[in-house]
């Protein structure tokens, strides 16, 4: 098996999903089929139980998972260590963010890094942007793009990029003056996260008992539900605004406010040594 085999498991592996895996990597649902199979039978283990409704990863595949991680790990190290045909810089950068985050800050991003770095290819993957931090200390990725932790730990760097509110939402038929008038109401709020922490900090200082209706990942979907009408929720506004569903939502006066995000990118301090990390990471400025 080669690297595009391996990216192609990680993809399918961290997805579940074998149309997603397939765009990812610029295969065919039946392509990305034809290579687990391939893969499955040099090792002699099934990687992945699989029928017309879901997909689940086997211990073995678990335990494949770490290989393939830290192997395309090894692999994207070493390339960077080569002469490059000429003395622009040349090599991949991945990049984990959320859906949200792709179409606005990640798109501040591209426009100079292609401009000054035409060489330098981001390999980006989507998910939960609670998972963000995690991932970048754990050196699943070389940056992120994130909000900024409350306690940022010591190996990680953070670069300010934009600060966004988190707002109260509510279906648009619904009339909430106070924060007392809060406790009639259910929330769909986020299972974990900085979202969730403030969230839950707020309620205490206002001595507010939530009615929690549903804990969800991301807070795109948390827009959507409020829109259907199950509940407030609380998001941050760059979800808002890049959301589908914002007109069939409002956002809510309430005093006080919850503490605004600071997104930006963040990364271990030492995958900045690297060259082509550090050019995608100087590519634009940071928040004044």
């Amino acid at each position: 098996m080669d690297i595009k085999d391996l990216e192609l498991f990680v993809q399918l592996a961290e997805g579940l999903h074998f149309a997603q895996a397939g765009a990812a990597t610029h295969r065919s649902p039946s392509a990305v089929s034809r290579t687990i199979r391939r893969i499955e039978d040099e090792l002699g283990q099934r990687l992945l139980e699989r029928d017309n409704r879901s997909v689940r990863i086997t211990s073995a595949g678990e335990r494949f998972l770490i290989y393939a991680r830290q192997s395309l790990q090894l692999w994207r190290d070493y390339a960077r260590t080569l002469p490059a045909a000429s003395d622009a810089l040349h090599g991949e950068v991945s990049l984990y963010c959320s859906v949200t985050a792709a179409y606005s800050v990640l798109a501040s991003l591209l426009d100079p890094l292609r401009r000054e770095y035409p060489g330098i290819e981001l390999k980006v993957h989507t998910g939960d942007q609670a998972d963000a931090v995690q991932r970048a200390s754990d050196g699943l990725e070389d940056i992120v793009i994130t909000a900024r932790p409350e306690r940022l730990p010591g190996k990680l760097v953070f670069k300010p990029l934009v600060l966004s509110p988190l707002r109260f939402i509510a279906p648009l038929n619904n009339v909430i003056a106070k924060a007392d008038d809060l406790e009639r109401h259910a929330f769909i709020v986020a299972e974990h996260g900085l979202a969730r922490v403030r969230f839950d900090r707020w309620c205490r200082q206002q001595k507010l008992e939530p009615r929690i209706y549903a804990q969800v990942s991301g807070n795109e979907a948390i827009v959507s539900m409020v829109s259907l009408g199950f509940g407030l929720g609380v998001v941050p506004e760059l979800v808002l605004l890049n959301s589908p569903q914002r007109d069939r939502v409002k956002v809510l006066s309430i005093e006080p406010e919850l503490e605004a995000f600071e997104i930006g990118l963040c990364a271990l301090r030492q995958r900045l040594d690297n060259e082509l990390v550090a050019a995608v990471w100087n590519a634009v400025p940071a928040l004044a």
